[in-house]
């Protein structure tokens, strides 16, 4: 069960840090931490919505394999945070516009 809990964590942390690559170059470049390497974002944010899925779906496959072994009750907290920091994913990866454009004004 550690292996699925390991991987619903791993999907979530990816899928955390593809859903800030466009708005990540903007803080960046506030903090004037700016240069040619941001371009590199622009790859990983054409695969972000492609993570994304498949981290939804790492989470969904540890909270199954916990329900079928019966270790819901020992692991509900840390899927819990897993499935969180998922659902951040895609909040921040649907209101990218919002934030980008929130940065800019700040600016």
């Amino acid at each position: 069960m550690q292996k699925y809990l390991r991987l619903s964590y791993l999907g979530s942390m990816t899928a955390l840090g593809v859903a800030s690559c466009c708005i990540l170059p903007m803080t960046m470049m506030l903090l004037g931490l700016g240069g040619s390497w941001i371009a590199i974002f622009g790859k990983i944010a054409a695969a972000s919505y492609y993570v994304l899925a498949v981290s939804t779906v790492l989470v969904a496959v540890s909270w199954l394999m916990a329900h079928r072994r019966g270790t819901m009750a020992k692991l509900k907290w840390w899927l819990a945070g897993s499935a969180a920091m998922t659902g951040l994913a895609w909040v921040i990866a649907s209101k990218e516009a919002q934030i980008n454009e929130y940065l800019i004004m700040q600016m």
